[in-house]
């Protein structure tokens, strides 16, 4: 069995416990999901 847990913030507890259960995390930007600019400098 595999999965991916996928939030805005992941706290390093519950990063552990999904990779222990073999559970791959991701880490999303909602805002850069929605095309919103968020001021930070990019590269690209």
């Amino acid at each position: 069995m595999s999965g991916v847990f996928a939030a805005q913030e992941i706290k390093p507890q519950a990063r552990v416990l999904a990779t222990d259960r073999g559970i791959r995390c991701l880490t999303l930007d909602y805002d850069e999901m929605k095309g919103i600019e968020s001021g930070a400098p990019r590269l690209f």
